[in-house]
């Protein structure tokens, strides 16, 4: 099995990357909240501050009257093979304290740093690790003392604050409570326990501190307490005895303070057949033999917690994409992969596997149409406008036998109409197409984190899709054009055909040429010139779709970045860069996820090592 120092070391050593990394807090459970700590709880001047030091054996902590403690302290000890103590804080990571003084000091500072030299406090913590020879592997958490009122330039919810702060640790399944009480004071009223009652019903994680032993009115003892008669926990009381103010003024080093403790206890009457379970070196050896226990019990959901947050952060690191190599050659294969995915998802659109593609149908059945309707060819084939045509295509020489240059100019102003709704419908593909590449890009996944490589690919895929567009117009102008230039012979050579049977044989009805100014023979002319427009008009129809999907759609889908793919091939690494410049925020984010997972690995691997040894 594993030994108690370098399990208990290793989670430590886990805990400080997961601090470092700011992995110790968000929605669900941190790895750092699922490994086991200690929450010092107490009331203000129970002794916290002094059952500290005397945990660690160095004096370090700021004193004072009032709320000292303003910002929870989590104090990480790591047990070194020789050398000298010494202190380092995660906010100046590249100092190392050797002069605990020092370390008081600059705890103050970095509270003021945040509380400003006021009696607030906030919730920020303040990450110290102590190295060692002489400590147990443990993490402490020293938390605001709890009070009853508010003293003078304290907000009246500061009790609350405190206690919601105090709450906010020791509610966790994984907080070991070590409950400072004073021995001098009742036990029923202590802050500490009271709220290790309520968080902890069953005294499972809380262990009870009896301080100022020594303090006690005489013909008074604990001896209560300490052997759980008045109040019983599951596990053993521990009394201390801290040293006194007079001791702290003349800098009684922590090692001569161990030293009378021990003394206290083993000369005491009261408490002598308690020695070997009292005072500070105990606690802190009782605490890290739990602690042990405690993880040892943990393992298993502390693996599984890190196997599932592995998993998601390597979907995460999918999501947003993995890092891109440096070489051109990688680089040139990157951005064309890019582009592929992002041509998948616009031909999905196109096909009917996504949303959009419809919409071009939309045009051909409705917009089109629609169009077509709407043309003015009962005002162009009106009988007074019939007439003004036939009459100015004849000139002086009115026509024989039908007017045929009445026709064509007829016919061809009437097939000009055409031309309108040809280009709105090639108009109205291309704007299609330009919100179809523009939902592509946003829809491509693999695109998202190259900003420049999107503005890239929009750019050449809207300068194709102008391409075709052009081309599309010129056809569907060629359509048009191709109906006036060559008339279907064979619709007039019938309607030739149809006076002729129904000529009427009265001698005194005037012949078909006596009725040049009759209106019945113009409105005859615009009923066929209609007809024979509604049969362009037909053809049209189903023509134009066909022309605008050849040259558009059919494009769009073949050869879309084509000439995209032939710049890129040609550019510089130095350009192929540029193009796969990310968001900082992106590159930031997924640095972040790399080093989580990395250390989420290597506590795995690391725990997996120890805890079975």
């Amino acid at each position: 099995m594993a030994t108690m120092e370098s399990l208990i070391g290793l989670v430590n050593r886990i805990q400080r990357a997961c601090t470092v990394l700011g992995d110790h807090g968000g929605e669900g459970m941190s790895l750092w909240e699922a490994l086991p700590s200690v929450a010092v709880v107490g009331g203000q001047s129970s002794g916290k501050s002094s059952v500290l030091e005397s945990v660690v054996g160095r004096d370090f902590l700021p004193r004072g009257s009032g709320i000292v403690t303003r910002r929870p302290l989590v104090l990480q000890l790591h047990k070194i093979d020789g050398g000298s103590d010494y202190a380092e804080f995660l906010h100046t990571p590249k100092k190392k304290y050797t002069d605990f003084a020092s370390v008081r000091k600059e705890i103050a500072d970095e509270t003021d740093r945040i509380t400003g030299k006021s009696k607030q406090i906030s919730n920020i913590p303040i990450h110290l690790s102590i190295y060692s020879p002489k400590v147990v592997n443990l993490t402490l958490i020293d938390l605001p003392g709890l009070t009853k009122v508010a003293v003078e330039g304290q907000p009246e919810s500061i009790v609350e604050d405190i206690e919601n702060m105090v709450r906010s640790y020791v509610e966790k399944p994984n907080c070991i409570i070590l409950a400072i009480s004073p021995a001098n004071q009742d036990i029923a009223t202590s802050d500490a326990i009271k709220l290790a009652r309520e968080v902890d019903p069953s005294g499972e994680r809380t262990f009870g501190v009896l301080t100022k032993l020594d303090l006690m009115d005489k013909g008074t003892n604990a001896l209560d307490v300490l052997e759980g008669r008045s109040y019983r926990l599951q596990h053993p009381w521990v009394g201390i005895v801290n040293r006194s103010q007079a001791d702290i003024n003349k800098n009684v080093d922590m090692i001569a303070a161990r030293r009378r403790e021990r003394e206290y206890f083993e000369t005491s009457p009261e408490y002598g057949h308690l020695t070997s379970k009292m005072g500070a070196e105990y606690l802190a050896k009782l605490l890290s033999k739990h602690l042990e226990t405690v993880i040892r019990q943990r393992i298993p959901s502390i693996i599984a917690l890190i196997n599932k947050t592995i998993d998601e952060l390597n979907a995460e690191l999918d999501r947003i994409g993995r890092p891109i190599a440096v070489d051109s050659g990688a680089q040139l294969y990157t951005i064309l992969e890019l582009c592929r995915a992002f041509d998948r998802v616009f031909k999905e659109h196109l096909d009917g596997g996504r949303p959009g593609g419809d919409r071009i149908y939309g045009v051909f059945d409705h917009q089109l149409p629609a169009a077509l309707k709407k043309l003015p060819f009962d005002r162009h084939l009106s009988m007074k406008n019939v007439q003004k045509v036939v009459s100015e295509a004849d000139g002086y020489q009115p026509h024989l036998i039908a007017p045929e240059q009445g026709y064509r100019r007829l016919i061809d102003g009437s097939i000009s109409y055409f031309k309108g709704p040809a280009e709105a419908t090639v108009d109205a593909v291309h704007f299609v197409l330009k919100e179809l590449v523009r939902k592509s890009i946003a829809l491509t996944e693999e695109l998202k984190r190259f900003p420049t490589l999107q503005s890239d690919i929009a750019a050449a895929a809207n300068e194709a899709l102008e391409r075709f567009r052009d081309e599309s117009r010129r056809t569907v102008q060629r359509l048009v054009d191709m109906e006036s230039s060559y008339l279907t012979v064979e619709f007039f050579r019938k309607l030739h055909l149809e006076p002729e049977k129904n000529t009427n044989t009265n001698p005194n009805q005037p012949g078909p040429n006596a009725d040049r100014f009759n209106d019945n023979h113009f409105r005859r002319i615009g009923s066929n010139v209609s007809a024979y427009i509604g049969m362009v008009c037909d053809t049209l129809r189903n023509s134009i779709p066909k022309a605008v999907v050849y040259c558009q759609v059919r494009e769009a889908k073949r050869s879309l970045l084509n000439n995209f793919y032939a710049q890129v091939g040609r550019r510089e690494k130095e350009r192929l860069g540029a193009m796969l410049d990310e968001d900082p925020q992106l590159m930031e984010r997924r640095t972040t996820i790399a080093k989580r997972l990395e250390l989420y690995k290597s506590a795995r691997d690391e725990i997996d090592s120890v805890a079975w040894k």
